[in-house]
Formats: C-alpha cells, sequence, structure tokens
C-alpha cells in the first residue's frame, strides 16, 4: 500500500514525498488507520519495520488537522533508553517539517542546561514530549508538567521498558492523563506483564501483530559450541579471521583502521563487558563498552566514535539491539545466547542492513544446558541448523552438538536425566538441605562467586 491511499495530512504527505517515502511497511498500513480512528492500539512489531512513522504520522496528521491546546502538552512518547528516544526525536523532526507541531525530547544523562531546556520546553507546552520515564517522572514530581490536556501517549519498546524495571514509572504517568488520552502501545514482544500493563491503561484496543520475520538472508549466521572459558578466546581468533589477522598473533594496528569494519559484540550482563572490553584490548583490538552505567556524554562519545571507525569492535549489552542506528555492522558476535528468538533476531538485525552482506557467530556454553536449550528451540525456529565453527584442539576442543550429549552443569548433584529429586517430607521448601559444613576455603570461593553475580 502506498501512502498516498491513506488518509493523512497534508503537510505529512509534503514531508514524506520529501524524504522519498512512497510503500507502506506492513505495521504502518495496519496500525496508521485505527490510530487516525482514534482507536488504543497495541502493536507487536520488531525493531526495523518502521513502527516509529506507524504512530508519529496519524499522531502529526491529527495535531495538524484538528484543533489542540497551543500552550499544552498534546502528546507524550515514551521511550525505555536516552538514545531510542534521541532516534525518536530525529524522526519527528524530518517528518513534521511541514506540519506545525513543536517537539521536545527528555532525558537523562546531559547537562545542567541540558535540564533547563527541557523544562522550558514542558513549561511552554510543547505539542510532543519525547522521554524516558525516570527523566520525565523527575520533572513532574517538581510540579510544573501538566499532562491533563495529553491527547496521545505512546508507549515505544514497552517490552524493554518494563524488563528495565519502569512499570511502576509509567503507571505512575499514566494516571495524570485524562481519561479520553488515546493509548498507542508498541513492543517486540508480549510477555505476561507487557499485556498486563495494556490491560491496565487501555480500553478495548485495536490489536496489531506482525509476524517476526527471520533473519536477513544475505547474513551468514555461525555458531560455536564450547566450554565457558573457551569463548573470550574463540571471540579473538573469530576478530583476527574478520580482521585478515592470523590466528595466534598479536593484532596491529593497521588491521584495524578501515573505517568500513565494524563489530558488536553482545553480552548478557555489564559485568561481563568490562573482562571481554580487558581481554580483547589486551590483544590489540580498538574496542570500546557500551551499557547502561555510562553517562549521556561518554555513550555520545562511543557511538560516535564507533561511527567514525576510530573504534571497531563495541562490546555491549542489549542497549544496542535496539533504539540505535548504526549502518556499516559488518559482524555480529552473540558472546551469550538470547533469552529468545525474537531478542537473536533483534541481535543480529544489526548487520546486513540496506541489502548489505552481514554475517553473526552465536557461542553457545556446553556447560549451561540451559544454553543449549535455548540454542535448539532458536535453530527450531529458525527453521535450520547453524553453520558450527569448530574449537582447536590448542584451545582444548569441543566435540559437544546438541543438547542431549552437554554435560550437567558444574556443581550439580545428577543430571537432568535423572530427574529432580523428591523433597523429605517435613524438609524446609528452600532448596537442598546442606549435608555437610563447608570448609573455610569453600566459603570463600562461593563468596567469591556470589559477589561477581
Amino acid at each position: 500500500m502506498k501512502f498516498s491511499e491513506l488518509d493523512l495530512d497534508e503537510g505529512v504527505m509534503q514531508a514524506l514525498e520529501h524524504m522519498h517515502y512512497k510503500e507502506c511497511s506492513p505495521v504502518q498500513e495496519k496500525a496508521i488507520p485505527p490510530v487516525l480512528d482514534g482507536d488504543d492500539v497495541i502493536a507487536v512489531a520488531q525493531t526495523g519495520t518502521g513502527k516509529t512513522a506507524a504512530y508519529l504520522l496519524p499522531i502529526l496528521s491529527c495535531l495538524n488537522r484538528y484543533r489542540y491546546p497551543s500552550d499544552a502538552i498534546n502528546c507524550v512518547i515514551m521511550a525505555p533508553t536516552r538514545e531510542l528516544a534521541q532516534q525518536i526525536d530525529q524522526q519527528m523532526q524530518g517528518f513534521s517539517y511541514y506540519v506545525d507541531a513543536s517537539s521536545v525530547a527528555v532525558y537523562g544523562g546531559g547537562e545542567g542546561r541540558d535540564f533547563a531546556e527541557q523544562k522550558n520546553g514542558l513549561t511552554r507546552g510543547a505539542d510532543v514530549v519525547i522521554a524516558t520515564p525516570g527523566r520525565l517522572l523527575s520533572h513532574i514530581n517538581l510540579g510544573y508538567v501538566d499532562l491533563s490536556q495529553v491527547a496521545f501517549f505512546v508507549l515505544d519498546e514497552a517490552d524493554r521498558m518494563l524488563d528495565m524495571g519502569f512499570y511502576d514509572d509509567i503507571m505512575a504517568i499514566a494516571k495524570l492523563l485524562p481519561h479520553d488520552c488515546q493509548k498507542i502501545l508498541y513492543s517486540a514482544t508480549m510477555p505476561p506483564k507487557t499485556q498486563k500493563l495494556a490491560e491496565a491503561i487501555m480500553w478495548h484496543p485495536t490489536v496489531v501483530k506482525i509476524a517476526v520475520s527471520k533473519p536477513a538472508e544475505k547474513i551468514h549466521q555461525q555458531a560455536c559450541i564450547c566450554f565457558e572459558p573457551q569463548k573470550v578466546h574463540m571471540v579473538i581468533r573469530v576478530l583476527k579471521k574478520f580482521f585478515g589477522g592470523k590466528p595466534d598473533g598479536f593484532v596491529k594496528d593497521e588491521l584495524l583502521r578501515n573505517p568500513e569494519k565494524r563489530v558488536v559484540v553482545f553480552v548478557s550482563k555489564k559485568l561481563k563487558v568490562k573482562e571481554v572490553l580487558l581481554s580483547l584490548r589486551k590483544k590489540g583490538f580498538q574496542v570500546a563498552a557500551m551499557h547502561s552505567d555510562l553517562d549521556q556524554k561518554e555513550r555520545e562519545e562511543t557511538i560516535n566514535a564507533f561511527k567514525a571507525g576510530r573504534v571497531n569492535v563495541l562490546v555491549a549489552t542489549d542497549i544496542v539491539s535496539r533504539g540505535i542506528d548504526i549502518t556499516g555492522i559488518q559482524l555480529v558476535i552473540n558472546y551469550d545466547m538470547t533469552h529468545d528468538p525474537e531478542d537473536y533476531v533483534h541481535r543480529v538485525g544489526r548487520t546486513a542492513r540496506a541489502d548489505a552482506d552481514g554475517e553473526s557467530v552465536t557461542f553457545v556454553s556446553a556447560n549451561d544446558r540451559r544454553e543449549m536449550r535455548k540454542f535448539a528451540q532458536l535453530e527450531k525456529f529458525l527453521e535450520k541448523r547453524l553453520e558450527r565453527i569448530e574449537v582447536p584442539e590448542s584451545l582444548g576442543g569441543c566435540n559437544i552438538t546438541s543438547c542431549e550429549n552437554a554435560p550437567a552443569p558444574e556443581g550439580s548433584q545428577a543430571s537432568s536425566s535423572q530427574g529432580t529429586r523428591k523433597r523429605r517430607k517435613g524438609a524446609p521448601s528452600r532448596g537442598r538441605q546442606r549435608t555437610h559444613k563447608p570448609s573455610q576455603q569453600g566459603r570463600q570461593e562461593n563468596h567469591g562467586r556470589d559477589s561477581q553475580q
């Protein structure tokens, strides 16, 4: 379907023509009409499907057509990260070029003057406020934000916001909205807590579901099943091969000065980011970290260095898998297995964009049966067996290829095939009872392990 077939405002259509947008994506085709009709809408679609335009275009059309207060906040768009808020704000500038609508982006991590500019936009009544939950709530608590005339309330990447613990913040903001405010919720997945949020704030919403697509055909998808201590060594080997270095040699800086070579290494925890970062730096890689502990200035400097080619390898948590648009990434490495296939699609979707070629390597810990099971589920979802990368004998090798022959995790008393041991009648319900008193050395080791979690 073409945008010209939708009932969009003339000013919005002018902007689309100027930006050479003609064809709707599936989510835009299905979600724009009910938003224009004033319905509450739930849209389940993955990143990269054009969902931002699917709510911005109809909202801007309504703001330009009908009379809304010029000195009030008319639309609030919530985003989980400052990067996504910035990206939405940038698209807002393009789509609203021929529309009489003002906007302000509200997020943390900036300087004092940034807070003052945000306050000015909120008090004067920007038509569209694009905000992260925590920072908007900070302004609200200072007493100068009036949300009583908001006509549109959008939750973008709702599942990610709830994963980050923003449920209470979102509900606190939602309670300040008028009852007839139109609610629009976008989410890549629809887990129970996202469903609970939708039921709490929405009224008979129209549901639009776009099936999760498989990764692009041009992504060469590979996997390496290895033991956990082998992962970092295998990542180094993969990177050396990618950059053209020798597997056992030190990486020379000349190999890393090609700005066209960009890699993202996804890890599951911030602590692992630091460990992998240090290991790669010792081998000569130009590498930087990206995670939620960095302040706004550090994040922007890191992303700019990565885009400019001063950094070739970005080690990051899933903060980069959604909401950050970086082109030219040729390799994605999953240091840890993802929680579900949808997250895998988001991660590897960072490469092979705009019909380019790409490569992905996923590392699966043979020590962890849960990772092995998730990997089996992933291959079932993809309907293909990923090409295997073998662990060389110099690193100890690893001949495990499936969940069935993977060893039980270290420290377990029995493999899963033996079943779970029944709890003795009358015994406490909090796990197995300790059968012996641990030694002082054992207590110290356990304490060390706990402190790393």
